[in-house]
């Protein structure tokens, strides 16, 4: 596993894996690593909280496990199942062979054994030595799991009945991240090391722009970032992110723009923004003052 002894470097190494990010993020996921502390990174959608964890992944050399929380997801889904039509398979092969030796207490034993055992996320990052595990929405959970993940994050460790106690050799380095669609608890954010994502300056998304999407010319990546920036100081009901700055840079290239302008911002709203609102309001308010220089 590659180590970084300073935010600096930690930096750099994200930087070379496609990432750019700035001091606060680079501090933030230095000491998370550092302290042994899972990292809550919580900003609006599209600011590259799901980017960063991907990005440590890299940097560090590690396997990535991604746990995508949903309204409604439980530990079954989470940490553990097991593989029922394998077990039943499992029961009608000694059924088929007719064997009266067999023993039948241990024939049911054996039907809780690993190889019948479904790993999810949560096992998977536990038994994955530095792997990073990243939480993805855990504002969409319920309180039940929050109050379970709670728990796992408090020792990495686990406890199946049929196995015993499943703990971490090495604890991974655990990455949530939260839209603030509601509030997470306090009990879970006092366990991590808390970093607010914001959305970036005009220089560094037009950066972002210029890195990922190497094909798009410099006015245009300024253009983009320009509107974008105008887009999100306006009273919209999904102001954009940088994945929806990259989408609408990517359509305009695939267009043949080099420059964004009346014509071509209004054939392309769709890229950067998702509700029909929004595309109204822009459309209404007319789109000279979002493509000025």
């Amino acid at each position: 596993m590659a180590t970084c002894s300073t935010p600096e470097a930690l930096g750099t190494a994200l930087s070379h894996t496609g990432y750019l990010p700035d001091t606060g993020i680079n501090t933030a996921a230095f000491l998370a690593d550092t302290l042994a502390r899972p990292l809550f990174l919580e900003g609006e959608a599209g600011v590259g909280k799901t980017s960063l964890a991907s990005a440590l992944a890299q940097a560090r050399g590690s396997e990535l496990i991604r746990l995508q929380c949903y309204e409604g997801v439980d530990a079954s889904q989470a940490l553990y199942d097991w593989d029922f039509p394998r077990q039943l398979l499992h029961l009608r092969t000694i059924e088929a062979v007719g064997d009266r030796t067999i023993d039948v207490a241990a024939a049911e034993s054996e039907l809780y054994d690993e190889r019948f055992l479904l790993a999810r996320p949560l096992l998977r990052a536990l038994r994955t030595p530095n792997s990073v595990l990243l939480i993805d929405e855990i504002d969409r959970a319920d309180d039940e799991f929050e109050a379970f993940l709670l728990e796992v994050l408090s020792d990495f460790s686990v406890s199946i009945p049929e196995l015993g106690q499943i703990k971490a050799d090495v604890a991974p380095l655990v990455v949530l991240t939260s839209n603030r669609t509601r509030e997470v608890h306090d009990a879970l954010k006092r366990r991590c090391f808390y970093h607010w994502v914001q959305h970036p300056s005009l220089e560094r998304e037009v950066a972002i722009l210029r890195r990922r999407l190497p094909e798009v010319t410099e006015r245009l990546a300024g253009d983009v970032a320009h509107a974008a920036s105008r887009l999100r100081a306006a009273e919209l009901i999904k102001p954009p992110g940088v994945a929806e700055s990259l989408d609408w840079a990517s359509a305009l290239q695939a267009l043949g723009c080099e420059q964004l302008d009346h014509g071509f911002a209004a054939l392309t709203l769709g890229s950067v923004l998702k509700y029909r609102e929004d595309i109204e309001r822009v459309e209404l308010e007319g789109l000279s003052q979002l493509i000025a220089s």
